[in-house]
């Protein structure tokens, strides 16, 4: 509890004063008795007692007044955290290559999708050696022959993570391809827009640019300019990997096809924009590296010490007003004096 203007509370003092100056102002009896030994064996009755407590009781309607004046409310809600989070958008590659199965989820083999989306949840929630980015703005880009914004910057993480869940590899041949240029760029076009001041991207795939009209190496010059950070992932073991193949009789077969992911380029785009290139060959390692962006990336958090009151002033002057009402209703009823 708290008084919101505890200074009014001065006012109190005043009680004592205003109750001696109408005790010396009060005007002597109006009739004159000749004996008054026989009014002391009189008891007095129960309106005696409420005119002799009237200055008490108009004390009392004072002290509720001021008290109320006062503001007495009581906190709801003591610290709220504001985040002042960072910008980072997603960049995952979607091509056909992110079939290959020469990776593990939970012990089990599992394709590089799968692993890069539980991966990129836990770094979005938090789980493992990750704390989450719950104060972050995060948005995502999918891609393959064409880049495509999935989610723009967003601090509802709950729908993020459920349009990842949609996310599916490239079904259509004439979709396929590595555009790893223009998703740099439109990454680049969701984050120049935000206010906030570090902003990253978190480009991951698993092959070499092989389709787009926007070369890696440009677009990373257009996020250096703007401020943007970019962390490259290259995801995959080396040399060959076994890839799901739909044959002409709409079987699926595996396959074993070879595994070359530019690191050349994906290291000079990193190094250009003050980011950083990793290599994940296992899901261990990518955890890891998610672990080590959430260390290179720290949001900064701000605390801000509020309180949301509730007034409790009605309790002290609806209780006021009622006694004084019935100050009134005495003075005018059965304490009524003859002028």
């Amino acid at each position: 509890m708290r008084l919101a203007n505890p200074a009014v509370l001065l006012l109190l003092l005043l009680i004592p004063l205003l109750l001696y100056v109408k005790r010396r102002r009060q005007r002597p009896a109006a009739i004159a008795y000749s004996a008054v030994q026989e009014l002391h064996t009189l008891q007095p009755s129960v309106m005696t007692w409420l005119r002799r407590a009237l200055p008490l009781l108009r004390a009392v309607v004072l002290i509720l007044c001021i008290v109320a004046l006062a503001r007495p409310q009581k906190g709801l809600e003591a610290t709220k955290v504001y985040s002042e989070g960072i910008a980072i958008v997603m960049v995952v590659d979607i091509s056909g290559s992110m079939a290959a199965l020469d990776l593990q989820l939970d012990g089990q083999p599992s394709n590089r999708l799968q692993v890069v989306k539980q991966t990129f949840r836990h770094f979005v929630q938090g789980g493992k050696h990750l704390a989450g980015r719950h104060g972050d703005l995060i948005g995502m880009v999918t891609f393959a022959r064409y880049a495509d914004s999935l989610s723009p910057l967003t601090l509802d993480h709950d729908t993020l993570l459920a349009l990842l869940d949609q996310v599916e590899i490239v079904a259509l041949p004439e979709e396929d391809g590595t555009a790893i240029g223009e998703a740099i760029a439109l990454g680049v076009e969701r984050l120049r827009h935000s206010t906030v001041k570090s902003r990253v991207m978190i480009l991951l795939t698993d092959g070499s640019n092989n389709a787009g009209a926007t070369e890696p190496v440009q677009a990373a010059q257009i996020a250096k300019t703007l401020g943007i950070k970019i962390y490259t992932i290259g995801t995959g073991t080396r040399g060959v990997a076994p890839v799901p193949v739909r044959t002409h009789d709409g079987q699926m077969v595996l396959r074993q096809m070879q595994v070359f992911i530019d690191e050349r380029t994906l290291n000079e785009i990193a190094t250009m924009s003050a980011g950083k290139y990793f290599r994940a060959t296992d899901s261990e390692a990518l955890e890891a590296i998610y672990a080590e962006i959430d260390q290179l990336e720290k949001t900064a958090n701000v605390a801000e010490h509020y309180q949301d009151y509730a007034e409790y002033f009605p309790l002290f002057v609806l209780p006021g007003l009622a006694l004084l009402l019935l100050e009134v209703v005495l003075l005018n009823t059965r304490l009524r004096t003859i002028p």
